[in-house]
């Protein structure tokens, strides 16, 4: 029969599902008392999505269930305080916990905290995703290729940049806002991808009518206040043309990788040269091209190049990088857009999926870096 000994140790190897750390560690779990068969356990949740404390509650009960001898799981559930949720959000951050002693000027306005930006020296792999035109696909592209990489078994998340035509989280199928622990964002996700975008804070059908500055600070907030703990890959989903956003991200995100989406009529792919200049100016390197759109086929099974061919190949060789992927125009691709089944996931064989899984595949081979970053050794 499991005692308390065995109780506390199941508990301790139970990891929160949203933050990734030890529930009992982190103060999650305050503790479990064990009486005969049953198992009552103490907990602090820190996020109040229903579905977050599910996935909690049916972790610790498989846990403890397990055990010889347990065979119920009872819950006390109280809500965190003020003070908890700033040491939990500075603990998160790898950051001292703030003094809840100290004495500040009264009525003085509190400064917000500043917060490093995480990706400095991370190892995340940042891949900005960018075009010199809107509509041809690029946001599509974002969600089905971070997609095809959560697949492929890496922690992905992404930022949706693209501040006026902000759509990512449709296309995901997000429909929760984020959470927030003290003043640490902690991300929704789906389909094995954490997001944040602009259409969390702003409806649908309200225009983001902001100058450069505020911009600027949106998109810094995106990265410095949002708990993203160091997923493996990182994609932005740029606004297309070469504004203040795109320079924003090049000075926030200055390894970041571009993969530049182009159309196949020539037409496009002269618009979409002026993205790669613009990466060319700020030092970013171009290591990609994606043409969408590329092919229809049709019920008789003939493939019809709707809108010219060549333009992503000869682009591609302008730059002097790969082609990355061809991507067919398949009504499911749009209409996966359209309600939050994404391709990738609801269509898994259909030879656009196929083609986002590739080039998945590509990224993580063929385009990979070659040096090894240690963030850890500096020289003095």
């Amino acid at each position: 029969m499991a005692g308390q000994a065995e109780a506390n140790a199941a508990l301790a190897a139970v990891v929160d599902p949203a933050l990734r750390r030890p529930v009992v560690e982190f103060g999650i779990v305050r503790g479990v008392a064990v009486d005969g068969d049953l198992a009552v356990v103490t907990l602090v949740p820190p996020l109040e999505d229903l579905g977050y404390r599910g996935a909690l509650h049916a972790a610790i009960t498989d846990a403890l269930t397990a055990l010889d001898g347990i065979g119920r799981v009872e819950f006390s559930v109280s809500e965190p305080s003020e003070a908890e949720l700033s040491a939990l959000a500075a603990r998160l951050r790898g950051e001292p916990a703030p003094n809840p002693l100290a004495v500040t000027d009264a009525g003085a306005p509190q400064a917000p905290r500043q917060h490093p930006n995480p990706f400095t020296n991370s190892n995340t792999r940042v891949l900005a995703i960018a075009s010199g035109k809107g509509g041809v696909g690029k946001s599509s592209v974002t969600t089905n290729l971070a997609i095809a990489l959560a697949q492929r078994g890496h922690r992905v998340a992404a930022v949706d940049a693209d501040v006026w035509g902000f759509s990512m989280p449709r296309m995901l199928g997000i429909a929760s806002p984020p959470e927030v622990i003290d003043d640490l964002i902690v991300p929704p996700a789906a389909h094995g991808v954490e997001l944040i975008s602009m259409g969390y804070f702003a409806r649908e059908d309200q225009a983001v009518v902001w100058r450069g500055p505020m911009l600027h600070k949106a998109l810094e907030q995106f990265l410095t206040d949002v708990f993203w703990d160091e997923p493996d890959y990182l994609l932005v989903d740029m606004p297309p043309g070469t504004g203040d956003v795109s320079l924003s991200i090049a000075q926030f995100l200055p390894r970041a990788e571009m993969i530049i989406v182009t159309t196949p009529q020539p037409a496009a792919q002269k618009v979409a040269q002026r993205a790669a200049a613009m990466a060319d100016k700020v030092d970013l390197k171009v290591t990609a091209v994606i043409e969408n759109m590329s092919w229809f086929r049709g019920d008789d099974a003939k493939v019809y190049d709707l809108f010219g061919s060549g333009g992503g190949e000869e682009l591609a060789g302008s730059l002097g990088v790969p082609l990355l992927a061809r991507i067919p125009l398949v009504p499911a691709l749009r209409e996966g857009g359209d309600d939050g089944h994404p391709i990738t996931v609801a269509h898994p064989d259909d030879e656009a999926a196929v083609a986002f899984r590739e080039a998945a595949e590509r990224i993580d081979t063929e385009l990979a870096p070659r040096q090894i970053r240690r963030p850890e050794l500096r020289i003095n």
